[in-house]
Parts: C-alpha cells; structure tokens; sequence
C-alpha cells in the first residue's frame, strides 16, 4: 500500500442549504460530506467497475463521528480520506473535515464498511483478492 501519507482530498464550499436554523452546518449534512469524499476516493484510487465485476459491493455498516467545531456560510472544508484498517471481516476508513488553508479539526470519523456479495447476498471475508482491490487506496498515517 502506499507510504509516505497522502490522504485523498475532496474540497467542500458550505452553502445555505447545508445550513440548519443555528446558521451552522447541520450535523447529517457531514455524513453527505464525507460520502462525497469516498466516491472521491473510489474513482481515484479505485474501481467502480471492479468491484461490480467481482460481484462485491462496498457496504457501511458503521459511522462513528467527533464534530469539532461548527462550519459555517461560505467557508471551504478539505476532507481527508483514506484507509485506517482492513481486517479480515470488515474495514475501517478514517476521514478528516479540515478547514481549508488552517489546521481547525471541524470533524473527524471512522467509518466501517463490509464487501458484500451480491450474488449470495452476505458479507464475505477479505480474502487476498479482496484485499487487492485496495491496493492503490492510500492509507491513514498514525502520525496524522
């Protein structure tokens, strides 16, 4: 997998219609957000495709959200994505909501997920060629 840490960066404007009636962002829209950022990640480090073909679905079964600090009208978020653990049953992907051009922490979470196969309709373990097809995603640093 791939080192030195670069997580895969995905920019969001905040606009009004991300914001509740506090004049913030509201806290379901950070889930929009970070699935944003993991399509991101799936077309540049991964294959839509290739999964399909394989029968596998990328399926989350968990989301595990710190918000930090509120995001506001007009501000950009980064959202750093990448890999934090694929054992042998499920995954872990860890995100980060920054503000663009700082280093204000808006939220951060980890996010489980599971292959699932259509065809016998059931979560399948991370063999060898499952674990490939995650072999270009970037993975999280501790150091991050």
């Amino acid at each position: 997998m791939p080192s030195p840490f670069a997580p895969h960066l995905t920019e969001i404007k905040v606009r009004g219609y991300h914001l509740d009636l506090y004049g913030h962002v509201n806290n379901a829209r950070y889930l929009e957000f970070l699935e944003e950022a993991r399509w991101g990640l799936t077309e540049t480090h991964g294959s839509i495709q290739a999964f399909s073909e394989a029968g596998l679905a990328f399926v989350i079964v968990n989301i595990n959200i710190n918000y930090r600090r509120a995001a506001l009208m007009g501000e950009v978020l980064v959202i750093e994505t990448a890999l934090k653990k694929l054992g042998s049953r499920s995954g872990v992907i860890h995100q980060r909501v920054m503000l663009k051009g700082s280093d204000t922490v808006i939220a951060d979470a980890d996010v489980t997920f599971v292959l699932f196969d259509t065809a016998k309709g059931t979560a399948i373990s991370m063999d060898e060629a499952a674990r490939e097809l995650f072999a270009t995603v970037p993975v999280w640093s501790a150091e991050a």
